[in-house]
């Protein structure tokens, strides 16, 4: 830990990841997030263009947040979940648990996503962080099936599970007297019926038959 004889030059008290990304979503809030710049983010922080990026890539980073915490979390909710789960409930309540957050920090998660799904600047990284958290749903995917992360049914599941999260977030953002927690538990209820069919049918070893049949 930094006390106040070591603070690294440039970084005042009280400058963190966190700081700057808070910092940054009120100014993209208020003024959108084109027409604020980076120079704007480190003049209301009191800190250079060097510290910031010390945090975070690239404003578009910033958007986003601790985004490498958010997976790490999701991963830990899955692992969490017991070989004994089926894959359908596991998948649910690793999602629905790795989205609690605390009602103070509900603002802030709303504006962002505001930002990252209304944006098209922020649009094509938004491709690449998706990514991201599909990888670990596939992974995660292809370890209870005994198969390879970039098979079928691995990335079937990880893209349909990403949808299924965007559309209870997208509800939760529209409406706020929705609640993201219950719209998740709701929609991965809804899409687990069909992941319980395909548990099944690994189960009696007609996946790959039924997946190599022609057709759409």
């Amino acid at each position: 830990m930094v006390g106040s004889f070591g603070q690294r030059p440039g970084r005042p008290p009280g400058t963190s990841r966190g700081a700057v990304s808070r910092t940054a979503l009120e100014m993209f809030a208020e003024r959108g997030f084109d027409e604020t710049t980076v120079d704007d983010i480190a003049d209301a922080l009191g800190v250079s263009r060097r510290t910031l990026f010390r945090y975070f890539a690239s404003k578009n980073d910033m958007a986003w947040g601790d985004f490498d915490w958010v997976l790490a979390r999701l991963r830990r909710c899955l692992d969490a979940t017991g070989p004994d789960k089926p894959l359908h409930e596991a998948l649910r309540a690793a999602v629905v648990e790795s989205n609690r957050y605390e009602d103070e920090q509900l603002p802030e998660l709303r504006i962002r996503m505001r930002l990252i799904t209304g944006v098209p600047a922020l649009q094509a990284h938004s491709t690449l962080r998706y990514a991201e958290w599909r990888a670990v749903i596939a992974e995660f995917v292809a370890a209870r099936l005994g198969c390879d992360a970039d098979d079928l049914i691995p990335q079937t599941v990880a893209h349909a599970a990403l949808g299924t999260s965007m559309a209870a977030f997208l509800v939760w953002v529209d409406d706020p007297s929705s609640d993201l927690v219950e719209n998740l538990d709701q929609a991965y209820r809804l899409l687990g019926a069909g992941l319980a069919a395909l548990t099944a049918a690994t189960s009696a070893g007609s996946v790959v038959a039924r997946v190599s049949e022609p057709g759409p």
